[in-house]
């Protein structure tokens, strides 16, 4: 009978023993395993949706939250800007694109964001079907607006005051329309509704309602006579620089030609005017070192659970020995040696600790994948499920060592059997 085959079924012989020890053992696994790889994870998406943007200009407050409410739409703005201040930096020598951003409604609980089309190139959007808006209240929709709400071309809606899905203050008298829907990107944009800064202004400045409306009839009219689109364009941008001068936006996001632009830009705004620079890769960075310290928390809880664990493969392998002292005193007689039964004990720790880490493994996997359906249909993107990576992969292997040390110990009593004495006590 083969060493290993025997082990096994000295392990399965005692259930609940066996299902102690891998319980302890896959749990401390699941622990260690889902913390990193979630941990990674959202650290790719935020990577991923930061990366297009290094600098962000708002309103005086909390960086941090700059950041997360201008990139990744995730909190309320620090406030409006007037437009003419930050246009300096659209014509400055270290600046490569600056798009600005406004925003304030929402639809469903879905934001509505006022920019310019250059923002959908930040993100490498494509359309599916339709085209990128072109006039006041057309609307591009990202993936998983369309899909939640079952949006479509030519859908008109209205918008909700505030950014939360429970006000009752709508704007009935300005409906969007639908014109474009954009290809997945998994990042934010996924979850906007993108339209033109002209939207924004007119759905919160009455004042400038009907000069803005009066300016569109007569583009329609000049539609009518001229179908140059070029020439309309031209005509748009003159309107919309005009508009422009004396309005608020949310915040700009910059692209820098440079990294020098990174290392001076950013303290002169702070330092020199009303405004307030924020670097995302930085309150990320930030962000992650506040939320690190409970992952390190939860390691160490894994780690705890990993020496009880291991303690258990111990009591378990020596509970084995103890009971079967007259089995290994047999097994000598039939003529294998005391190494043999000390590779006897070796098998049966590397069979817990490699099933346990297994479980564990998929456990972990299978966590990943349900949070990644949560946030699927949260927000529209969710987790992928890799194989075990490096750091996995060392996890075993110290599982294994743990598992050959425990069985070591366990098993120096197989040294110093008897087989006389213990043959004749039974």
């Amino acid at each position: 009978m083969k060493l290993s085959y025997l082990a096994f079924k000295n392990m399965v012989s005692k259930p609940l023993n066996l299902l102690l020890s891998l319980l302890l053992l896959s749990l401390s696994v699941f622990l260690v395993t889902f913390t990193l790889q979630f941990g990674q994870q959202v650290d790719r998406q935020l990577s991923k949706n930061i990366a297009p943007v290094d600098m962000t200009v708002g309103a005086k407050g909390s960086p941090l939250q700059l950041v997360l409410s201008s990139v990744l739409h995730a909190d309320a703005p620090t406030g409006n800007i007037d437009y003419k201040d930050i246009v300096f930096l659209q014509n400055h020598p270290f600046v490569k694109t600056s798009i600005p951003i406004s925003y304030g409604d929402n639809y469903k609980g879905f934001r509505i964001l006022g920019t310019e089309a250059d923002y959908l190139e930040l993100y490498n959007t494509q359309l599916s079907e339709g085209f990128v808006f072109k006039r006041p209240f057309e609307v591009v929709a990202g993936a998983n607006v369309v899909k939640r709400l079952g949006l479509k071309i030519g859908d008109s809606f209205v918008s909700s005051h505030g950014l939360a899905n429970s006000s009752i203050e709508t704007h009935k008298e300005h409906p969007f329309t639908i014109k474009g829907i954009l290809k997945s990107t998994g990042t934010v944009v996924d979850n906007l509704l993108i339209t033109g800064l002209e939207s924004i202004w007119l759905v919160h400045d009455h004042d400038e309602e009907q000069k803005y409306s009066e300016a569109n009839l007569n583009h329609e009219e000049h539609d009518e006579h001229d179908h140059d689109d070029e020439h309309h364009n031209h005509d748009g941008e003159e309107i919309h620089a005009e508009q422009n001068e004396n309005k608020e936006i949310t915040s700009l996001l910059v692209k820098f030609k440079n990294p020098l632009g990174m290392v001076q830009l950013p303290r002169s705004i702070n330092e020199n005017t009303t405004l307030q620079a924020a670097l995302p890769s930085f309150e990320i960075q930030r962000l992650e070192r506040l939320l690190g310290s409970g992952e390190q928390t939860v390691l160490g809880i894994a780690l705890i659970i990993l020496i009880v664990s291991s303690l258990s493969i111990f009591i378990s392998i020596l509970k084995n020995i103890r009971e079967r002292k007259q089995e290994l005193a047999l097994l000598r007689i039939y003529g294998l040696g005391t190494w043999q039964l000390l590779r006897l004990a070796l098998f049966e720790g590397f069979y817990l600790a490699f099933i346990g880490f297994v479980l564990g493994w998929f456990f972990s996997r299978f966590g990943i994948w349900v949070v990644s359906q949560y946030m699927q249909k949260l927000n529209g993107y969710g987790f992928e499920i890799y194989p075990p990576d490096i750091i996995e992969l060392q996890l075993l292997g110290i599982i294994l060592v743990i598992a050959f040390v425990a069985a070591l110990l366990a098993s120096r009593s197989t040294f110093q059997l008897n087989i006389a004495k213990t043959l004749s006590n039974a």
